[in-house]
C-alpha cells in the first residue's frame, strides 16, 4: 500500500521505527543525565543560582526586560525596512529590463556574500566617519540595524524570487491576456499568490533577524538581550542559569512569531479556497474580447 508521496510502512519497518525512537530517547535521556550530573559536580544546579530569577525582581527589570525591548526594537525596525526593500529588490531581479535586473542582481549577490557581522562591523565604521552627528549611545543600534537590513534584504529577495517563479506559466500569460502590464502583473497577480509559498521562508528569515540582533551586543557593545548575561553573571554569580534564561526567552519570543505567522497562514489559504471563483465559457469569451479590442 502507498500514497502520492511515500510507500506507507509494512509491520516490519513500523518495528525498527519504534524500535529507532527507543534507542533515540535513551541516548538522549542518558545525555541529559550526564550533562545535570557534571554541572551539579560544578555546583551549577545549587539553589542560590537559580532563585534571583524568582525572588529578585531587579535581575527582571534592570537587565533582561530591558535587554529584551532592546532586542525587539532593533528587529523590528530591520524587518520593518528589510520586508519592503526585499520585496523590491525581487521585483527587480525579475524585471525584464536588463539596466534594471544586472544591478539589481548584483546587489543583491554583493550583499548575500558578506557576513552579517562584518556588515555591521562596515555600519558602524560608516557612522563613526561620516554621519558624526549620530551619538555614541545610539551608533551599535544604528549599525546593527544597517548590517540586518542590507544583508536579509538580499535574502528575501532572492526568497521573492524564487517564489514568484515557483507559480504556474499560465498565471503570467492569463494576465498578459487581458492586457496588463508587466509591473500590474507582478503586483496584481503573482506577488499576492507567492505570499502563501513565501511565509514559511520569510519566517524563518525573521527569525534569523531576531537571533542576529545578539551579535551586535558581543561585538558593538548593543545593551540587547544576550549582552545582559555579562551584567547578571557579575552580580549574581551564575552564568549557566543565566544562559539557560535567556535561551528560554529567545525559545518563547520566536515561538510567539512563527505561531503568528503559521495561523497567518492559515487564514490566507483559507480565504484563497472561500473566495476562489469559477470562470465559465462566457467569462473566457468576454475575456478574449477584451483582449481582442484592447489590441
Amino acid at each position: 500500500m502507498s500514497s502520492v508521496l511515500y510507500d506507507v510502512p509494512g509491520p516490519k519497518a513500523k518495528a525498527r521505527n519504534w524500535i529507532y525512537t527507543a534507542v533515540f530517547l535513551a541516548l538522549f535521556a542518558l545525555a541529559a543525565w550526564w550533562i545535570l550530573s557534571v554541572m551539579a559536580e560544578k555546583n551549577q544546579l545549587d539553589a542560590d543560582k537559580w532563585t534571583p530569577f524568582v525572588t529578585d525582581g531587579r535581575i527582571w527589570t534592570t537587565y533582561l526586560i530591558p535587554g529584551l525591548l532592546e532586542t525587539l526594537k532593533a528587529g523590528a525596525i530591520a524587518m520593518v525596512i528589510a520586508l519592503p526593500l526585499g520585496a523590491l529588490l525581487g521585483m527587480g531581479r525579475l524585471s525584464d529590463h536588463a539596466w534594471v535586473r544586472v544591478p539589481v542582481g548584483a546587489v543583491v549577490e554583493f550583499f548575500r556574500a558578506i557576513p552579517v557581522l562584518m556588515l555591521m562591523v562596515f555600519g558602524s565604521a560608516f557612522f563613526v566617519q561620516f554621519v558624526p552627528a549620530v551619538s555614541s549611545d545610539f551608533r551599535p543600534l544604528y549599525a546593527v540595524i544597517t548590517g540586518l537590513v542590507l544583508y536579509n534584504a538580499a535574502v528575501i529577495a532572492e526568497i521573492v524570487r524564487a517564489g514568484v517563479q515557483s507559480l504556474p506559466r499560465g498565471q503570467t500569460d492569463a494576465a498578459k491576456a487581458i492586457g496588463m502590464r508587466k509591473g500590474q502583473t507582478m503586483v496584481h497577480v503573482l506577488i499576492p499568490q507567492a505570499v502563501t509559498a513565501m511565509l514559511p521562508a520569510l519566517v524563518s528569515q525573521l527569525v534569523v533577524i531576531l537571533k542576529d540582533t545578539a551579535l551586535g551586543g558581543s561585538l558593538l557593545g548593543l545593551t540587547e538581550l544576550l549582552a545582559t548575561n555579562r551584567q547578571i553573571s557579575a552580580n549574581y554569580a551564575n552564568t549557566i542559569a543565566t544562559l539557560v534564561v535567556i535561551a528560554l526567552i529567545y525559545i518563547a519570543v520566536n515561538f510567539a512569531l512563527t505561531s503568528f505567522a503559521s495561523w497567518m497562514e492559515g487564514r490566507l489559504r483559507k480565504s484563497k479556497k472561500s473566495t476562489g471563483t469559477v470562470v465559465g465559457v462566457d467569462d473566457v469569451n468576454d475575456m478574449a474580447t477584451g483582449a481582442s479590442a484592447a489590441a
